[in-house]
């Protein structure tokens, strides 16, 4: 049992882990898996017709691995991640190294850095995405860490991952937790994509009151085009699924509180921290939270009356979705970049929009313009000011504006429509009303304010 036979190991089988081992095992990789439980060791091993072998036990496990050590976890984020990582230090030697693949916290993963690093090991936080589907068949990974840390397990990481003519969706995203940050963007990113997508169907059905074959062929229609993505694809899919349990369509069934796991919330957090807005992620963990309040929601609709019907066009709603999504991509990347020159990740944002082209959650066909864009001009502050980009932004603002103005006369909730729309007319505002807020300030708590016309800081008696 202590013959080291494998170069690479995984714990955390679940259904990602499982499937990102046999990916690896596919592409020719010699693997081994730990789960805690004997019987669901076994049960894995024989899933895979004796190709895959899985210890139960930890030591046994460790030591199956050649030197110098290459362990991944896809864990639960939090307490599970520790306590793996508590129960292998027996068993590691000097230049082991660790690789968390789960959706920790990127403060968690320096904190770890510096632990195992203490302690004589490696250690990396990476994320992760693609679903079951995709660590089966290709998912996107994001490294961070340092560059000899990835040449030990780039090669693995490279033949699993999901190619764009023949380009792996993996790259080392930049120093320390910049992996793990890297994915928690991605991941905000998500969350107001998917709740502007929530928006434009509701706009549809309970605005415009069309029916559910015709809202998913519209979303069909749309992955063709400017919108084509894996989330657009998905919307079309689960929109004309009927229910095998009774008639209708399940999506009608299903209940109106969505769930979260935290890093769109955290996302909005470090923004918050790093000074950068991100309007459109905020709303969308907003919403997901007012989601929960369903008992309130109903309460108050008895009061005040639902909402009322509309006339949008179809074009209109694109353009819509299309804004959105550019912007949710715009906001997303500056706070990256934002944090990267905060947190010394150097990440590179064309490696970063690499990365995400293909095997992501976020993936759709705006990603190699996005690529492109940061190619040109690697210093680019914002994607806003790109030229191909904003000649395509200005072409969908009118309806984007017409969208949200129709949703907010017959009283339908547009929030990360609505956030989008101010995000975009608060940054092409060479002047803002926060000059009246700076005059407040003074006159309530002396803060002081800046002049346009001279330098220092000034204070007035107001009153």
């Amino acid at each position: 049992m202590s013959d080291a036979n494998y170069d690479f190991g995984l714990i955390g089988l679940g259904t990602m882990g499982h499937a990102l081992l046999l990916n690896m095992l596919d592409n020719g990789n010699t693997v081994v898996g730990y789960n805690r439980t004997p019987s669901k060791a076994a049960e894995i091993e024989a899933m895979s017709e004796g190709r895959l072998k899985v210890y139960s036990d930890l030591e046994a496990f460790v030591k199956s691995i050649r030197k110098p050590r290459a362990i991944m976890l896809l864990v639960t984020a939090g307490k599970a991640v520790d306590d793996v990582i508590a129960g292998m230090l027996p068993f590691l030697e000097p230049d082991d190294f660790i690789i968390d693949g789960g959706n920790s916290h990127f403060r968690d993963t320096d904190r770890r850095i510096g632990y195992m690093t203490e302690k004589g090991f490696g250690f990396m936080g990476m994320g992760v995405s693609g679903g079951e589907d995709g660590a089966r068949f290709g998912p996107s990974m994001m490294p961070g860490g340092t560059p000899a840390q990835y040449d030990r397990v780039g090669k693995v990481f490279e033949s699993v991952a999901a190619k764009v003519d023949g380009v792996p969706c993996v790259a080392l995203m930049g120093n320390g937790s910049a992996g793990h940050y890297v994915k928690m963007v991605h991941n905000g990113i998500e969350y107001g994509i998917m709740q502007a997508i929530a928006e434009v169907y509701d706009v549809l059905r309970r605005g415009a009151g069309k029916d559910m074959p015709y809202a998913a062929n519209l979303f069909h229609t749309w992955n063709q085009g400017e919108l084509a993505s894996f989330l657009i694809e998905i919307t079309a899919t689960v929109l004309k699924k009927e229910d095998e349990l009774a008639e209708g369509w399940l999506v009608d069934k299903i209940s109106d509180k969505a769930r979260a796991k935290g890093t769109g919330k955290w996302t909005s957090q470090d923004a918050m921290d790093l000074g950068i807005p991100v309007p459109a992620i905020d709303a969308a963990v907003s919403a997901r939270e007012l989601s929960e309040s369903k008992p309130l929601r109903q309460q108050a609709e008895a009061i005040y009356g639902s909402a009322g019907t509309l006339e949008v066009s179809d074009q209109d709603l694109h353009d819509a979705l299309l804004a959105t999504m550019l912007l949710s991509y715009a906001m997303g990347l500056t706070q990256i970049r934002a944090a990267s020159a905060e947190y010394g990740y150097e990440s590179n944002l064309e490696t970063v929009a690499t990365v995400w082209r293909a095997g992501c959650i976020i993936r759709s066909v705006q990603l190699e313009p996005i690529r492109a864009a940061f190619a040109k001009n690697p210093d680019l502050p914002s994607l806003l000011l790109d030229d191909a980009y904003a000649a395509k932004l200005k072409g969908t603002i009118s309806g984007l504006r017409n969208v949200v103005t129709a949703a907010q006369e017959a009283g339908i909730p547009v929030p990360v429509l609505s956030a989008s729309l101010a995000y975009f007319d608060g940054i092409r505002s060479g002047r803002l009303p926060a000059n009246v807020i700076q005059a407040q300030r003074d006159y309530f708590g002396a803060h002081t304010y800046e002049r346009l016309d001279q330098e220092g800081s000034f204070h007035s008696k107001w009153a």
